[in-house]
């Protein structure tokens, strides 16, 4: 057996000429020879328990000998690192695999077992999985069998058999032509020399979720058969020796597809691999035909009777004989062949030429493992191959080959030198494959045979490119601070412009800071503006916070406020003066500086300055300076800066004890507090004041509020009675009530309050503030005050009394004589004749004319000026005003006195009596009735105001 390692990547695909024979011999004739491989024969490690009886003596080393195979085999394949034969006199199969050496020219065998009584007709092993299907007797005359085998499990030192059924599903004698199955487990086709093919689908490994069908039936022998999955669907190739035809099985109804109407013989077809496409191969007499499931594709002209065709890495393998014979001689006579010469030609399908051709006597089988391409002849002695890679490369490149077939190539040249220990070669190669292979297979392989050098190189080149990621980056710089190489380190940081940056900046400086090389992580960072990234390593790692601050101040201005919103706290606790400083500017009026010369053609900004006050928790100094600066600066800054600033200087004038620096510190409070920014929120800076005991300010800002009652309170507090007085005298207009309160608050006092007392009193009786009854009793509970307290006060209050009541004598003797004067006049309108002598109109005072109106009240007009100014035929113009008046007067006090009867009845009746009173409150039946005859200054009846008053007293009494 002879094996030929692939030199040949996936390419596109090429027609080779055209379907007339002419044509195809002219295309045939185009091809160029290449000898890209050699041939040796496999040779068996001495000691083998396994080899054969009879083998030929070594010729080579000492530690082996030529490996010959049994002389029965009629069925070998291979997959999953063994080769599989069947041997029809030992009645076992055999797996055999290369030796321990990795040599591929030495063989070992590993199990022999059993597996039919009589014969083994068919194997199939897979790529994917170490199950092997086979078919084969165990009695003569009986039914051929299907065998699935595990080879990974064993039973009784054996591959467990998973699963036995016959291979005929009916009762039709015939013979098992080939078998194929699909990786996936899910599909097993059979075909069979009578023209029907059997598809299992399921579980092959399994009886119970696998079905078994007849999918096809013809009267032509099935001579190849292939499964191609393409995403979701699956098809099924069935060649025969006369037609060619795809199912897809994926589906219900199982479709078909006639591609061709000529087929060929056993072991003549083949599925490629996606360098074409995943093309089904149909090797003829005449011409090599490629076919997709729904149409026949390109054919190629290679003269000779096909035995076998093959398809390995890209390269189609073609074992034929000179002397033509049909495909059909294929089921009847083989043994008359057996002396023939046969040509091996290994043909590459892209480029058109021919990599290897050589000659073989009986040639049993081709198969493909570890690489390799093993030749199986009727001597029981296999070959293998050598490897000619550069000639390939030379070759691919005068071809004009595209990029992905060279990297295909360079990809196996770099495989065979890394498998030969050649790591700087293999690297080389893996170089030039970038852009086309995935780079975790080269990463893979250097990283596991820990090779920093070839890792670092390959890396390098893959950044140069612009193809590496951030997971490529880190290793790169992995490599570098392992190797310890700073020249190539910086040389590979150290970019001529940003342009030019081939990885990820924020990766590297990532690796760089955690591998210690802070001076590169800062590089990168300013240079690629990672901000953030450069202030962490200067305060984090570095502890350099006067660079940290001098680049703060360089950033733009939304940069520059983030950043020292996250580093403040820290840059003030250890350079204080240069970060207020900063700060004061970011408030005001920042622009970038560029080194050390401020940006004047940037625009000015401003950040809030109250949301910097957390950063000067621990620096109260810098605290003071920063908010007196923006108050001075910037007189609109936030309420929160005016706040903060009043309460740092209260809490350093309570706890100052020099009294010239407290008076100054005074006086800053006093100031502030009336600079206006405390006038219409003051809540704060009274609560600061009260907690600071701050007298002046806390009564400078109630008496801003109005708050008048609160001042005449931490007065009485304070026993402080003439600024009770001050009080009432300054604010007592705007709230009388504060002359009660004071009276009420002097006549509880037991000491000598006469003087304040009488000052009191005085202001009641010149403003009639409270009834004199009131007095009396307020001033009664004091055991101080004597009568000689209040005599004077009474004695005005009883002479204004009585003038009060001769005047309303008076007033009452007038309107009683108004009141006869105007009944007799009303008699003598009922009872005598009315006169009218006017002669003016009381409206125009103009000579009356006729016709003319006259009222009995003595108001004459002209009938037009009546007519334009009366509103009614029965009223005067001139009276109705004050007629009006009387009327509604008379009108509300009839409702007054219904709804206080409805009201009392109501509120009697009712259970919920606070209710009741809420309604007719809210309606407004409560509020005093003001009529248009009432003097301005007229006040209610002294009872009733004797009684407000004695309540608002009391109210005010129970408030202090």
């Amino acid at each position: 057996m002879t094996g030929i390692l692939v030199a040949a990547p996936r390419r596109r695909r090429f027609l080779a000429g055209g379907r007339g024979p002419s044509a195809k011999m002219a295309a045939y004739l185009q091809w160029r020879r290449f000898v890209f491989f050699d041939k040796e024969l496999v040779k068996e490690p001495l000691g083998n328990d396994g080899a054969a009886p009879g083998a030929a003596p070594a010729s080579g080393p000492a530690a082996s000998k030529f490996f010959c195979l049994p002389p029965g085999i009629t069925v070998c394949d291979s997959g999953r690192g063994s080769l599989v034969f069947g041997d029809i006199l030992a009645l076992e199969l055999s797996l055999r695999c290369p030796d321990p050496c990795r040599d591929p020219a030495k063989m070992r065998s590993l199990t022999n077992f059993q597996a039919y009584k009589l014969r083994v007709t068919h194997l199939y092993q897979l790529k994917q999985h170490n199950i092997l299907a086979s078919v084969g007797e165990d009695e003569e005359g009986i039914n051929p069998l299907v065998k699935i085998w595990n080879l990974e499990k064993r039973d009784g030192g054996n591959p467990l058999c998973t699963r036995i059924f016959p291979a005929i599903p009916g009762t039709e004698p015939t013979v098992v032509s080939c078998l194929t199955v699909h990786e996936n487990l899910n599909f097993m086709a059979i075909g069979f020399t009578d023209g029907s093919v059997t598809l299992n689908k399921g579980d092959i490994t399994r009886d119970r979720h696998s079905k078994t069908q007849i999918l096809h039936r013809g009267n032509y022998p099935v001579t190849g058969l292939a499964f191609r999955q393409a995403g979701k669907t699956t098809h099924l190739f069935v060649v025969t020796t006369e037609n060619v035809q795809s199912y897809i099985v994926s589906g219900k109804d199982y479709p078909r597809v006639e591609l061709d109407t000529h087929g060929c013989g056993l072991r003549c077809s083949a599925l490629s691999d996606p360098s074409q496409d995943l093309q089904f191969i149909v090797a003829g007499d005449e011409c090599v035909y490629l076919y997709q499931p729904d149409e026949r594709g390109p054919c190629f002209a290679f003269e000779g009777h096909k035995l076998i065709a093959h398809w390995f890495r890209g390269y189609l393998v073609i074992v034929s004989r000179d002397r033509k014979v049909s495909p059909k001689s294929e089921f009847t006579s083989r043994d008359s062949q057996s002396s023939d010469k046969q040509l091996l030609n290994i043909y590459d399908l892209c480029n058109k030429f021919i990599a290897y051709s050589a000659v073989f006597e009986d040639v049993v089988d081709v198969l493909a493992e570890w690489g390799s391409l093993y030749v199986l002849t009727r001597d029981g002695r296999m070959l293998f191959k050598k490897n000619l890679f550069e000639m390939a490369i030379n070759l691919a490149k005068s071809q004009h080959l595209d990029s992905d077939g060279l990297a295909q190539i360079f990809m196996q040249y770099g495989d065979h030198l890394y498998s030969k220990g050649n790591h700087d070669g293999a690297v080389q190669q893996y170089i030039r494959t970038i852009g086309k292979l995935e780079p975790s297979y080269v990463i893979r392989k250097f990283l596991d045979a820990q090779r920093i050098h070839n890792l670092t190189a390959y890396l390098q080149t893959l950044h140069r490119q612009s193809l590496a990621n951030a997971d490529h980056t880190t290793l790169l710089l992995n490599c570098y601070t392992k190797l310890k190489d700073s020249s190539k380190l910086e040389e590979f940081i150290k970019t001529k412009s940003e342009s030019e940056v081939h990885f990820d900046v924020e990766t590297a400086i990532k690796v760089l800071r955690q591998a210690g090389y802070y001076s590169h992580a800062l590089y990168l960072a300013e240079n690629h503006a990672h901000h953030e990234w450069y202030l962490k390593i200067q305060l984090e790692d570095i502890k350099n916070y006067q660079e940290a601050l001098r680049y703060i101040g360089k950033l733009p201005f939304e940069q520059a406020e983030s950043n020292m919103k996250r580093y403040g706290k820290i840059l003030m606790h250890h350079i204080p003066e240069q970060t207020t400083q900063l700060l004061k500017g970011l408030c005001t009026d920042y622009r970038p500086s560029l080194e050390g010369r401020g940006d004047r053609e940037a625009p000015s900004c401003r950040a809030n300055s109250e949301e910097f006050i957390p950063i000067f928790a621990n620096n109260p100094r810098e605290l003071k300076a920063f908010l007196e600066h923006m108050s001075e600066v910037q007189p609109d800054s936030p309420q929160g800066i005016y706040d903060t600033l009043l309460e740092l200087r209260l809490q350093n004038w309570a706890h100052e004890k020099d009294p010239q620096v407290k008076e100054k510190l005074h006086a800053e409070a006093i100031s502030l507090l009336k600079s206006g920014r405390f006038c219409d929120v003051f809540d704060k800076a009274l609560v600061l004041c009260q907690m600071h005991d701050f007298q002046d300010g806390v009564l400078y800002l109630y008496e801003q509020g109005k708050l008048f009652q609160q001042i005449m309170h931490y007065h009485m507090q304070h026993e402080q009675y003439r600024q009770v007085i001050a009080v009432c005298e300054r604010h007592g207009e705007q709230d009388p009530s504060l002359w009660e309160q004071a009276l009420s608050y002097f006549a509880r006092k037991e000491e000598d309050c006469k003087e304040y007392v009488a000052a009191v009193l005085k202001h009641i009786e010149t403003k009639n503030l409270m009834p004199p009854l009131l007095v009396v009793q307020t001033l009664a509970h004091n055991s101080t005050a004597t009568l000689s307290v209040i005599r004077d006060y009474l004695v005005q209050k009883l002479q204004k009394q009585s003038q009060q009541i001769a005047q309303d004598e008076l007033r009452v003797r007038r309107y009683r004589e108004e009141t006869t004067r105007i009944r007799q006049e009303i008699q003598e309108l009922k009872a005598s004749p009315k006169i009218f002598q006017k002669t003016k109109c009381s409206i125009c005072n103009s000579a009356l004319e006729l016709p003319s109106v006259h009222f009995l009240c003595g108001h004459s007009f002209h009938q037009h000026c009546f007519e334009s100014y009366s509103e009614s035929d029965a009223d005067c113009p001139t009276c109705l005003p004050e007629n009006r008046k009387v009327m509604d007067m008379i009108r509300a006090q009839e409702q007054k006195r219904d709804l206080h009867d409805q009201f009392q009845h109501q509120l009697k009746c009712s259970n919920d009596s606070f209710s009741v009173i809420a309604d007719y409150f809210g309606r407004g039946v409560f509020n005093k009735l003001t009529l248009l005859t009432d003097p301005p200054t007229a006040r209610l009846t002294p009872s009733l105001e004797a009684g407000l008053q004695r309540d608002l007293l009391m109210h005010s009494r129970r408030g202090t």
